[in-house]
Formats: structure tokens, sequence, C-alpha cells
């Protein structure tokens, strides 16, 4: 089981910037593209940290690893970072499944956007772009299969589309979004998860109804926020 996450803050420069972190009652397989603990395998705790907008570092797995550590969230976990203020995390669930999302639309796009101009020399610098990453935190109380769980990443990623274009925007995500989906580790594992599975149509409408309510209000970076 992966209990609801715990609010908690880091001090940077002065500020006291949020955090939520999960942890698991007993080791998760998980599945996602999350900087730290990416791919598949086994995860006992997952951390989303929110991040102002003029974040410039460039190794985020190794920051997330000393954020978990500052945390004492041991062995392997899912990291993730945001520009959200994931104190406006929005958690849905359906049929046992559960899902949590924090998400920023700032930046939309379409996954398969043409290949943009190169920038012209004498091109002035392009302004700072305005919050844009949705990350999906899911749980499926049963195994999944490993193809099951690849699929599980898909039909959440549909959702979220599908979400955003009820929302109005021209897009399918923004170009940072991550997914997590985790389920126990032992037990006969369910073969599919695609959206009229058994365990994907209950998880597509949780990722759906979360993002939808969470892009419904304007999302202010947290770093405005602050500033403001």
């Amino acid at each position: 089981m992966l209990c609801e996450p715990f609010l908690t803050s880091r001090s940077e420069s002065g500020w006291d910037i949020p955090m939520l972190a999960w942890r698991a009652e007993a080791p998760l397989l998980a599945v996602g593209s999350a900087p730290l603990g990416g791919g598949i395998g086994v995860r006992g705790w997952v951390l989303n940290a929110t991040v102002p907008m003029s974040y410039d570092r460039d190794d985020p797995a190794a920051h997330l690893a000393e954020l978990a550590h500052g945390l004492e969230l041991d062995g392997p976990g899912v990291g993730l970072l945001t520009g959200v203020d994931v104190t406006e995390v929005v958690r849905r669930t359906d049929g046992g499944v559960r899902v949590w999302a924090t998400v920023g639309l700032g930046t939309p796009v379409w996954a398969a956007a043409p290949e943009p101009a190169p920038p012209a020399a004498s091109e002035p610098a392009r302004p700072a772009q305005h919050v844009g990453t949705v990350n999906i935190v899911a749980y499926v109380p049963v195994r999944l299969g490993d193809a099951a769980l690849v699929n599980a990443v898909a039909t959440a990623t549909e959702a979220k589309a599908q979400a955003i274009w009820e929302l109005g925007l021209p897009a399918t995500g923004t170009p940072t979004d991550a997914v997590t989906v985790l389920c126990p580790a032992d037990g006969d594992p369910a073969p599919y998860g695609g959206p009229r599975s058994a365990w994907g149509a209950p998880l597509a409408r949780a990722v759906h109804a979360a993002v939808r309510s969470g892009g419904a209000g304007t999302v202010v970076p947290w770093s405005d926020r602050r500033a403001g």
C-alpha cells in the first residue's frame, strides 16, 4: 500500500520550499519516467519536490537523492521535480486506484510538434516560460505484469491528454511531464493495463479527473507566488 503523502519543506536561499513524500508500507513495483528511480523496479518511496522557476541544476537525479536523504527516505525510490507548488496536489480515487497529480499547464505542447527553426544570431533571448509540468503518481492495488505496467503509463498519459484537450488547450501535455505507476510487488500479475482493462479503466478515470481538476484553475509558479 502507498500511504497518503506527507507535506514537508526544505530551506533554500532563505525560503521554505515545499515537498511531498510518500512511503510505502512494503516495497512496491514501480514503472515511470521520473528522473530518479525511473524505469521498472522495486521502490520504497516517492518524492515530488517543488523547485523555483530559476532552477538550473543539470543533475536532477543527484539533487533528488540529496533531498530524499535529508528526509530519511532510504533505499531505492522515485523522485520528481516540478515548478508547481506541490501543496496544491489533487487527489482522486476510482475503484481502488489512487492518483495524486500536481498540474502546471503554462507550457502546453503537442507531442508531435514540428521541429522548431533555429534562432537567428540576432534574435533576443526568449522570456522565461511559465510553469509547465504535470507530475502523476498512481497506485494500483494489484500486481501488474511488466507489459501491463508499461500499458498503464500509456493509459495514464492518454487520460492526461484527454483532460488537457477538454480544458480547451491545443496540447497533449508539457515538455517535462512525468508519470509513475506503483503496485504490489507480489501476487498473480494482471496482464493488461489498457483503458478498457479491469485496472486500466479506473486508472484512466482517476488520472483524467485529477488533471482536469488541477488544470481548471490558474497555476502560479512557486517562485512567482513567493515574490507576490
